[in-house]
């Protein structure tokens, strides 16, 4: 009888978690909306999902999960409401839409005025996790724990900080957009392409972290791309007529989908050159396609991500690496560098142009970011240098700029192989 009432205990932890992980965006937007206070819904939607740990193990999973935490976390807000006279005025807007959690009631029909606003509420909470006003790792750590529904201690894992430095960032971020008197309202159309942009930077920090961590033992962090990826797809699905939301997708899908080749069986890193690209997920080449289609199709001017995804898609449709259009590829970058100029796309067009002209030439790009002294403490600006001067055979300047790359990485993976690519190198003089 215990084995059974452990396993049931399980399975609803289990039901919790993954109820969670999907609703946790709806629940705090849905929230933030009747309440106006981000870290107030944050905190009911928390205790709303204590409870569930608590009563799920003993009831059983309710017909309509989410509906039961949108219930229970109301409710919680009634209560706190009524012991402070201030805020009678929200404790009637959540009685309103509360309804009794009694048997025989549709619990679908509870949320039908939630599901009305739930497109809005969600495009609310994910501009407001990721205002100007908050620095960019405060977006990011609110974003994953309010969209993401990922627990202070999953966010802190992920990004290699301690869990009360990250506690503390994301009470810092709450308290941010509270001083600062941050509405949880939607912009206006003219303004919703301006506020677009520091979510679509949040959703791809979050996604190149995974895809190259930039410190640590690990040198992928598939999790952390996928919980990217995930976010991706409820941004585009809520701004469809915006280029930039699917260009982001196809670019996220088009990198994943390399996911599987980039480690060897030996748990060692494998480059874009070198991997089986019969590893490459299919699934994720296709939708990242027909993502990017979606972004071209949309009659408007591509920005930097749909470009970006444009170039990945010419390494997708290749079967090997020889088959690569460099010549489009350098093409796309000159576009880019256009449109979104950086000295790192001038260092990722060094890598195109050397391809499709040669070394050389991709050395006068490369050297001419090092001479602006721009990314002097950047190690893929050396390591690019040093596989350019390596194929112009210049071998010992290239171990040379191999060995100040790998001073300067803080991944221990790159640091290896760039240490290692300077040994070679070295050898190779």
């Amino acid at each position: 009888m215990t084995e059974v009432m452990d396993e049931r205990a399980v399975a609803a932890r289990r039901a919790v978690e993954a109820v969670w992980h999907i609703e946790s965006g709806r629940l705090v937007g849905g929230l933030a909306r009747v309440t106006g206070d981000l870290g107030l819904a944050e905190d009911l939607a928390q205790e709303a999902l204590v409870a569930a740990l608590e009563q799920w193990p003993v009831s059983g999973i309710p017909p309509n999960p989410g509906g039961w935490l949108m219930t229970t976390a109301k409710r919680r807000g009634i209560d706190a409401h009524r012991r402070t006279v201030t805020f009678e005025r929200k404790a009637a807007v959540l009685a309103r839409e509360a309804v009794a959690d009694e048997p025989g009631v549709d619990t679908d029909s509870r949320v039908d005025s939630l599901d009305d606003h739930v497109g809005d509420d969600l495009l609310r909470l994910v501009l407001t996790a990721c205002h100007p006003v908050l620095s960019l790792e405060s977006r990011v750590a609110l974003t994953l724990r309010c969209l993401g529904g990922l627990s202070t201690d999953e966010i802190a894992r992920a990004f290699l900080v301690p869990e009360p430095t990250m506690a503390q960032r994301i009470v810092r971020a709450k308290k941010t957009l509270t001083d600062k008197g941050v509405r949880f309202e939607l912009p206006t159309a003219d303004e919703l392409s301006d506020r677009l942009g520091p979510v679509l930077e949040v959703v791809y920090l979050i996604f190149n972290e995974g895809y190259a961590a930039t410190s640590g033992e690990d040198w992928v962090r598939p999790a952390l791309c996928h919980e990217a990826m995930r976010l991706g797809r409820v941004l585009a699905a809520l701004v469809p007529d915006e280029p930039e939301a699917h260009g982001l997708l196809s670019l996220m899908e088009l990198q994943a989908s390399r996911l599987p080749a980039r480690l060897g069986a030996d748990g060692r890193p494998v480059l874009l050159p070198d991997q089986d690209r019969r590893r490459w997920d299919r699934l994720l080449v296709r939708r990242g396609l027909e993502s990017l289609a979606r972004a071209e199709g949309s009659g408007r001017p591509l920005g930097p991500y749909a470009v970006q995804a444009a170039i990945a898609a010419c390494h997708a449709r290749a079967l090997r690496p020889e088959d690569t259009d460099w010549h489009l590829v350098a093409e796309l970058y000159d576009v880019l560098r256009t449109i979104w100029p950086s000295p790192v796309v001038e260092v990722n067009r060094a890598v195109a142009v050397g391809f499709s002209r040669g070394p050389d030439a991709g050395l006068v790009v490369v050297d001419q970011v090092v001479a602006s002294g721009r990314l002097a403490s950047y190690p893929h600006l050396h390591a690019v240098r040093g596989d350019l001067l390596e194929r112009a055979g210049r071998h010992t300047e290239a171990a040379d700029a191999f060995e100040r790359a790998a001073s300067l990485t803080r991944s221990d993976v790159e640091r290896s192989i760039f240490t290692g690519r300077a040994r070679a190198a070295r050898t190779a003089t």
